[in-house]
């Protein structure tokens, strides 16, 4: 019996060393950990002590080993992963960005283990047993037509059992590849509408809304970093009229300075009244954190997702402004710390959302 449970794919997240472009660093030493948007949430959901689990499909061997044992390490509960003769470990490729040079990021992810495992070889009833969050992302989807279905015949029985259920809208253009013929975008659309019916909160970024639904927020321009911030509001509205069962749409907010200069906040609106909530803010006004110094970039939307969840089921910060508060706060302080996965404490997060922004050494 789990509190959470989220489902997706997890890999080896493979990294250039040093800002290292692809071709100085290879042939050479790499850094290499474990990273996948859902297995993101649940570490952090874990690691702030709630009973959190993970549902995937993983190759058996030695490495496969490693990654179930980085999950462990953190708290995550791991008995529900599928360890199968078919199929491999997905990976990716970082090159870390700096300045006005744009990080990138290389999929490998064909014939993995979890885009080759049907719907039915997960026990979903079994798992929702008792369990109150069900959270997946348009990542898993993307990977194949059985991975899509999976998701799919998951959040229905999450649904059915009762759960709460999260998605992060989360689009990949470079993964929704798996019908030949069909646009990355149409591809997406047509197979996120299908399952936002048994969505109870969605989550998305500034390009999320255009890209997967085709709502355009205002005057924005996400490739010149220019976000018409209040014009969110009516871009949530619009979806929540589109899928009842949708209670709260969240966006992260990020205006992209430079690869290493980012301004980040996020928005919560409520279907329920209408109310739209913007963090962080200060006298009164929304006004984003200033990252000026990113060390990791990458995470930071999952890490948004996992702690807004954990705010939304925590006494004292349930409320949808504090929520949202604790959910830019934590995910502002996972662009410090290398990794997908987010182990800023809850202290950490809260001193920043009293404003403390100091950085100064904690004696």
């Amino acid at each position: 019996m789990y509190e959470f449970v989220s489902f997706g794919e997890i890999m080896a997240r493979i990294d250039m060393p040093g800002k290292k472009r692809f071709r100085q660093a290879l042939p050479g030493s790499v850094d290499i950990s474990f990273a996948g948007a859902e297995a993101n949430v649940a570490a952090f959901l874990a690691f702030s002590g709630l009973t959190a689990a993970f549902v995937t499909a993983l190759p058996k061997h030695e490495v496969a080993d490693a990654c179930v044992g980085a999950l462990r390490n953190l708290g995550v509960e791991t008995g529900s992963i599928l360890r199968t003769a078919e199929g491999r470990l997905g990976t990716y490729y970082v090159e870390e960005g700096a300045n006005q040079r744009p990080s990138k990021v290389i999929y490998d992810r064909a014939h993995s283990s979890v885009s080759l495992t049907p719907a039915q070889a997960y026990p979903w009833e079994k798992i929702f047993s008792g369990a109150q969050w069900f959270h997946f992302s348009g990542i898993t989807p993307a990977i194949s037509a059985i991975a899509a279905e999976a998701m799919i015949v998951a959040a229905k029985a999450a649904k059915t059992a009762g759960l709460t259920v999260s998605c992060d809208l989360n689009f990949r253009k470079n993964l929704w590849r798996w019908e030949e013929g069909t646009a990355p975008a149409a591809l997406a659309a047509r197979v996120m509408k299908g399952v936002l019916p048994y969505v109870d909160i969605l989550i998305g970024n500034e390009e999320d809304a255009q890209d997967v639904l085709g709502i355009k927020a205002g005057e924005s321009d996400v490739a010149s970093g220019r976000l018409h911030i209040h014009s969110y509001v009516e871009v949530a509205a619009k979806i929540a009229a589109m899928y009842p069962a949708i209670k709260k749409v969240a966006f992260t907010l990020r205006e992209s300075v430079s690869a290493t200069h980012n301004r980040w906040g996020a928005m919560l609106y409520s279907a329920e009244g209408g109310a739209a909530h913007f963090a962080p803010t200060a006298q009164g006004a929304y006004k984003p954190y200033e990252i000026t110094d990113i060390v990791d970039r990458i995470g930071g939307g999952d890490s948004f997702s996992a702690a807004l969840i954990y705010a939304l089921c925590t006494p004292g910060l349930k409320d949808d402004q504090t929520a949202l508060r604790f959910a830019a706060a934590a995910s502002c302080l996972n662009h410090s710390i290398r990794g997908d996965f987010n182990i800023a404490s809850k202290d950490e997060i809260l001193a920043l959302m009293e404003g403390d922004t100091s950085g100064r050494v904690k004696r």
